[in-house]
């Protein structure tokens, strides 16, 4: 890292649905956490001036009731993953403070666009399937998302702004979706009708959670919003793709890989 100014780190332990590890969380701290420290201090010691931090909302906590998650919300990690991101946080914080590095950590939501997976991946395949969807109730929910091309754009921006040092940044897209708003979107993209059944949401939390899928009920049925006014107010940006234009451009790849699959 000699002769550069502003690290920006991605790399973490994250996505491990069945993850057969004997000890997870002791799993997830090695890599996100003691890796974390570790190029901090690298960091620090070849001159970096600043490190943008890509932590997670679930350092928040997993769903969001009476109103979004603020920068200013006491943390509430909840799983493995989380607590060893907001680990990684504190130790940021704790070595910046000895040796000067400007920390900057950025807290996402789900991250969408070409080349995304796991559930949102899943999400977009029901969308193209023209299969009629169980998810017409499910309207009182919100999830705050970010297109990567959004995500990009902030992580720019916090690298160069003068005041985003110690900052701990909230991010989303510009609005937040219902999952019913969400798949109706995908299906629009794909230039497809959205063929909504409405089944309440309590019956398909039931019907998921006998197939062993409660996990998937709760990201489908629950909200995880952010409140990224901080955000926007420190750091003078706006996201310039709309969410249309980022489900637009991750169709597109879908398209793509599909048609050469």
């Amino acid at each position: 890292m000699e002769g550069i100014d502003v690290v920006i780190h991605l790399a973490a332990r994250a996505h491990i649905m069945d993850d057969h590890s004997s000890n997870p969380l002791a799993e997830y701290r090695r890599i996100n956490v003691d890796g974390t420290a570790t190029l901090a201090e690298a960091a620090s010691n070849a001159g970096v001036k600043r490190l943008i931090f890509l932590s997670s909302i679930k350092v928040n906590g997993e769903q969001t009731f009476k109103k979004p998650y603020a920068a200013s919300d006491t943390s509430a990690p909840e799983n493995a993953y989380s607590i060893s991101k907001a680990e990684a946080e504190e130790k940021l914080k704790e070595i910046a403070a000895g040796t000067g590095l400007e920390a900057v950590i950025i807290r996402t939501p789900l991250v969408y666009g070409p080349g995304v997976g796991a559930n949102f991946l899943s999400l977009v395949s029901l969308a193209n399937s023209g299969l009629p969807l169980p998810f017409g109730a499910i309207t009182k929910n919100r999830r705050s998302l970010i297109y990567i091309g959004n995500l990009v754009d902030i992580l720019v921006s916090a690298a160069k702004h003068p005041t985003a040092s110690g900052q701990t940044f909230l991010v989303r897209d510009g609005t937040d979706l219902s999952t019913e708003k969400l798949l109706r979107l995908l299906c629009a993209a794909f230039g497809k009708p959205a063929r909504m059944i409405s089944i309440p949401p309590t019956i398909l939390r039931g019907l998921l959670s006998l197939l062993g899928k409660k996990s998937i009920a709760d990201r489908l049925l629950s909200s995880l919003a952010v409140d990224d006014r901080m955000t926007r107010n420190v750091l003078g940006c706006s996201p310039a793709f709309s969410v249309e234009d980022g489900l637009k451009q991750t169709v597109n790849w879908y398209q793509t890989i599909k048609a050469k699959n």
